[in-house]
């Protein structure tokens, strides 16, 4: 099972928006098989995360999504003899300013958007990128199945 750790910096969300990212999460980390790990999610403003990108990635501009990864890609599960801890997958930090704006720029919903961008900070989290045209097919492709078997569509989320 994953444990998640939300941390809402712009005190906005509402719960119901937490849960259904927790849904989203829980769902992924099945469907990647997991296993038993822990992911914190922190959401904040596009000031925020400005700095964040500033500091850690030398671009001086606010983006929707950074991940921190615990774990090197293809690393794996690193097993620690006499310790039975949960993997520690990393950290997800979402820009709630930058999914309304691309909400309304892609035409589709903010949970729509928040739920897209939840699910590919997580899969960098576990060593997907899109770097490459190879592997951004790969990665893109992945995160539609994802949410699209939750119902969550490019057109909306349909709620279940």
């Amino acid at each position: 099972m994953l444990t998640i750790d939300f941390m809402d910096e712009t005190e906005t969300l509402q719960q119901e928006e937490i849960q259904f990212v927790e849904k989203i999460l829980q769902h992924a980390a099945t469907e990647e098989e997991i296993g038993d790990a822990e992911v914190s999610v922190s959401f904040v403003t596009n000031e925020m995360i400005r700095e964040i990108n500033r500091e850690y990635r030398d671009k001086d501009q606010p983006t929707d999504v950074i991940s921190f990864a615990m774990e090197e890609p293809g690393e794996g599960e690193v097993v620690i003899h006499g310790m039975d801890e949960p993997r520690v997958l990393g950290d997800i930090i979402i820009s709630l300013d930058r999914t309304k704006e691309q909400a309304a720029d892609y035409g589709h919903s903010f949970e729509r958007e928040l739920g897209f961008l939840a699910v590919h900070g997580f899969l960098h989290l576990l060593g997907y990128d899109h770097m490459n045209d190879e592997d951004e097919k790969k990665m893109f492709a992945k995160q539609d199945v994802i949410l699209n078997s939750l119902g969550i569509t490019r057109d909306g989320y349909e709620g279940n």
